[in-house]
């Protein structure tokens, strides 16, 4: 999985669980592809301090999804439905695995 779509599915699971400081630069890093450089500026702290801190929520992310599977589940269910949608003869099965594979 490309590093910056792995990033996003980690902060969309576990975000939450950041402090609202590391939430804010780990956004402008991931989302908003500001450079080290811009966001240090912003939050007044070095580059080499946004760098760890996005090292170190890259870890923290990591690690609950290394304890609770979370995005891995997701994966898992999402590449099903996927297969029951391309599969599926009939209409109805087709149109509930497209109102499921929304949802996700």
């Amino acid at each position: 999985m490309e590093k910056i779509v792995e990033q996003g599915l980690l902060y969309d699971f576990y975000g939450e669980l950041l402090t609202d400081h590391q939430k804010k630069v780990y956004e402008d890093a991931v989302y908003n592809d500001m450079s080290l450089s811009e966001i240090a500026e912003i939050y007044g702290i070095s580059r080499q301090g946004v760098h760890d801190l996005i090292k170190r929520c890259d870890k923290l992310l990591q690690g609950y999804e290394d304890r609770l599977h979370l995005v891995e589940r997701f994966a898992s269910v999402k590449e099903k439905v996927e297969q029951i949608e391309k599969e599926a003869t009939q209409e109805q099965i087709r149109r509930l695995a497209g109102e499921i594979l929304e949802e996700l």
